[in-house]
C-alpha cells in the first residue's frame, strides 16, 4: 500500500502546480453553466407540465455538475499511453509493484487534484451569485461527501480499464471518441437523469455511469433522502469493484502478449 501512497500523493502535488489553468478553467465552466440554466430555465417557465425535480433543484445539480465536471472527462492516461507508444512501459513492469494498482493510483491522483482546484471556486461563485442551494440537510451533506469519494474511485477504475485498452488501441483515439459520449448520456453531464423519458430509466438505474456524478448530486438535494443514500453508495463500490476485477483480467491477459519495441 505504502508505494502506492506514494504515487498518488506524488501525482497530487505535481497536478496542484497548474493553478493558472484551473482558474482559467473556471471562468469557462462558470459561462456554460449560466448558458445550461438559462436553457432550463426556459424549459421550465414554458412548461406547465409536473417535472421531477424543481428548477432550483436543477440549478444546484447544474453547478455541482459545472464544480466536478474534470471527475467525468474520463480517458487513458496520457503519460501510459506515450509509454507504449515509445516501448519505455517496459519500465513499468520492472517496478517492484502491482501495475494496476499503480496505475489505478495515478488515475485517482489524475481525477481528484484538477477537480479540488475547480470545485472550490466554483461552489462559492455559484453559492453567492447564482442561486446554488445549500445541502438539504447535515445528513445529506455527510453522505454526499462520501458519495463523491465512492464517484472518485468508480471514475478512477473506468480511467484504468480505459488505459489498459491501450495494449490493443495504441494510439486510444477510437476509445476517446465513443467512451466519452456513452459516459456523458448516462452520468449526468448532458441531461439530468430523472429528466430522462421514464423508458430508459430501468438501464440508467442498473449501469455504473449514475454512480460518476447523479447519485452524490441527488444526495446532496436530498433528492435521495440520507437514509436511502447508502443503496447510492453501495451501487458506486460494487461497480468499482467489478470494474476492477475486470480491468485486473483484462491486464494480465494483455501482459502475456505484449512485446515492447524501441531502445
Amino acid at each position: 500500500m505504502k508505494p502506492y501512497l506514494a504515487v498518488l500523493s506524488a501525482r497530487f502535488r505535481m497536478l496542484l502546480q497548474y493553478r493558472a489553468a484551473a482558474l482559467a478553467g473556471c471562468a469557462t465552466q462558470l459561462f456554460w453553466g449560466l448558458i445550461r440554466v438559462m436553457i432550463f430555465e426556459a424549459f421550465y417557465f414554458s412548461s406547465t407540465a409536473p417535472q421531477p425535480m424543481s428548477f432550483p433543484q436543477v440549478k444546484t445539480y447544474i453547478w455541482l455538475g459545472q464544480s466536478m465536471l474534470l471527475l467525468m472527462m474520463i480517458g487513458p492516461d496520457v503519460d501510459v499511453r506515450d509509454m507504449i507508444r515509445s516501448g519505455t512501459v517496459a519500465y513499468e513492469l520492472a517496478r517492484p509493484v502491482r501495475l494496476y494498482w499503480l496505475w489505478y493510483s495515478r488515475a485517482i491522483a489524475g481525477r481528484l487534484a484538477p477537480v479540488l482546484l475547480r470545485a472550490v471556486p466554483i461552489l462559492a461563485v455559484a453559492a453567492l451569485f447564482f442561486g446554488m442551494q445549500p445541502p438539504a440537510s447535515l445528513g445529506s451533506a455527510a453522505m454526499w461527501l462520501l458519495s463523491t469519494a465512492a464517484a472518485l474511485l468508480l471514475c478512477a477504475s473506468v480511467t484504468t480499464l480505459l488505459t489498459i485498452s491501450l495494449l490493443w488501441t495504441v494510439s486510444g483515439e477510437g476509445v476517446n471518441q465513443i467512451v466519452p459520449a456513452v459516459i456523458w448520456t448516462f452520468s449526468r453531464l448532458l441531461v439530468p437523469l430523472p429528466l430522462l423519458p421514464g423508458w430508459i430509466q430501468p438501464a440508467v438505474r442498473l449501469l455504473p455511469f449514475r454512480g460518476m456524478g447523479d447519485t452524490p448530486f441527488r444526495i446532496y438535494m436530498g433528492h435521495i433522502a440520507p437514509a436511502e443514500a447508502l443503496l447510492g453508495v453501495a451501487h458506486q463500490l460494487a461497480w468499482t469493484a467489478a470494474i476492477i476485477f475486470l480491468g485486473q483480467r483484462v491486464l494480465n491477459r494483455g501482459l502475456r502478449r505484449l512485446v515492447a519495441q524501441g531502445g
